[in-house]
């Protein structure tokens, strides 16, 4: 973009094209901004000190797990040596550009943060790869699945299950569109047998997966019980990846009032290890589309 770092180094990596979504961008923008801050040698507290926040503050930065406020970026900027108008003018516009409003804002009343922040990388990513243990994955929930599971999971007035049903429904809506990423979704035996709803409802479920599990970039597959115990052992978790360059991979573990976003290689490649390997043990596509038919006709 003509301009460069205090390090030599082209200052927007992966923003030539500065129409990408809000959250990538915003995941880039502090990418960036943690390797202008470790080329001129500030910690993160002292940085955090700069804008009147703490470490943890410059970490939700630099992760992209926050939304970047123009006078945290100018002071940061200042603090790095980046002074050159022009980049810093451009810089600034993306972080506008970053901030510009998602279609799940509308549902910000029943949207956590720490969930928002998974919203935003799932409609972004590339290819999600997941394991489940508990219940079918969101993506794949019928309305009438998705309703009984956000009854179990959260005492609620009505007008509130059906606007977190509503949520829901509106994320599956990325496995229609023109670029849709690439899912494939392992699953527990028990996600089949657990009776969510009843017969009728799981009925209908079973037909959906076998549907979706016709889609070109979905890939499902089960792993029965006869196989026995499995790597698998501590939970659900989904891994995203992105197209940009630049990007972590993004392990996401949810837990009942929060949930952890895992970027260090180390343990990416631990959980892409853990879901290859359920992979291997788990029915092919074929098998398990066979198999979900039979649990079906059990129902």
């Amino acid at each position: 973009m003509g301009s460069v770092g205090p390090g030599g180094e082209e200052p927007f990596p992966g923003l030539e094209d500065s129409s990408v979504d809000a959250t990538v961008l915003r995941m880039l923008l502090g990418g960036q901004l943690r390797r202008m801050r470790e080329a001129v040698g500030i910690t993160p507290e002292h940085a955090g000190y700069e804008i009147r926040a703490s470490r943890s503050k410059i970490s939700r930065l630099e992760n992209g797990r926050v939304k970047l406020k123009s006078r945290d970026v100018t002071d940061l900027l200042t603090l790095y040596g980046v002074t050159d108008e022009d980049t810093r003018t451009k810089f600034l516009e993306l972080v506008r550009q970053s901030n510009a409003a998602d279609w799940w804002r509308k549902y910000s009343d029943i949207l956590p943060d720490w969930f928002e922040t998974y919203v935003g990388l799932e409609a972004a990513a590339a290819t999600i790869r997941s394991f489940e243990v508990q219940f079918v994955h969101g993506l794949f929930q019928t309305e009438d699945y998705a309703r009984a599971v956000t009854r179990l999971r959260k005492a609620a007035p009505d007008d509130e299950v059906e606007r977190r049903v509503a949520l829901r429904l509106k994320r599956q809506e990325l496995l229609g569109r023109p670029n849709p990423p690439n899912i494939w979704s392992v699953m527990d035996e028990a996600v089949l047998r657990r009776a969510v709803g009843g017969a009728a409802v799981m009925r209908a479920q079973f037909q959906h997966l076998i549907e979706v599990a016709d889609l070109p970039h979905v890939t499902l597959q089960v792993v029965p019980f006869s196989r026995g115990v499995h790597a698998g052992e501590s939970g659900s978790f989904t891994v995203l990846r992105f197209e940009e360059r630049g990007l972590p991979d993004v392990v996401y573990i949810e837990q009942l009032t929060g949930a952890t976003y895992l970027d260090q290689r180390s343990d990416v490649e631990h959980y892409l290890a853990v879901v290859d390997e359920l992979s291997s043990v788990a029915l092919t596509p074929a098998g398990t589309t066979r198999f979900i038919e039979q649990v079906a006709r059990e129902t």
